[in-house]
């Protein structure tokens, strides 16, 4: 069996553009490249805000599906705390993973960053970090409120991934 293709002549719509016109012409998707693109020291800026705004919550309690201001489920917290950065995100674990495209390893976690842990079921906000010790804060459990805590050897066990949305 032979395929074979039918070639169709393009028609323009108007009058061609003259040669000056076309070398001044800039490509739409460049100019919305560039206007998405932030140095990193506007990043941090913006990954301070959202931990700012993180710090504080500390103290409220944890509640399921609670998105604040007076009660956080842990991705309740991030997307709060984000949202007054200037970051929207979605709502839940696994979606807040899947939208943002720039994912960290552990190695190369900051302040600023989503940790997720068991599946994507759980995150939190890298708070700091030193060496190879790093914080973050998250609103836990039931029974319990956002707090800052160091992550240990039981987190690095059921740690599935990072994510940087600033």
């Amino acid at each position: 069996m032979i395929a074979t293709a039918v070639v169709t002549p393009l028609v323009a719509a108007g009058p061609a553009p003259s040669a000056e016109a076309a070398t001044k012409a800039v490509p739409v998707a460049k100019v919305v490249k560039q206007a998405k693109q932030k140095s990193w020291s506007q990043r941090q800026k913006t990954a301070q805000k959202a931990l700012t705004a993180a710090y504080k919550k500390k103290g409220k309690p944890y509640r399921y599906g609670a998105a604040g201001p007076n009660a956080f489920d842990c991705s309740g917290l991030v997307q709060w705390s984000y949202r007054k950065a200037g970051v929207k995100l979605p709502r839940v674990t696994t979606a807040q993973y899947r939208a943002v495209k720039n994912k960290v390893s552990w190695k190369k976690l900051a302040p600023g960053d989503l940790v997720f842990f068991h599946g994507k079921g759980h995150v939190g906000i890298v708070t700091k970090r030193q060496g190879s010790k790093v914080w973050m804060i998250h609103a836990p459990n039931s029974g319990s409120h956002v707090k800052v805590v160091k992550l240990n050897s039981y987190r690095k066990k059921t740690f599935s991934g990072a994510v940087r949305p600033y």
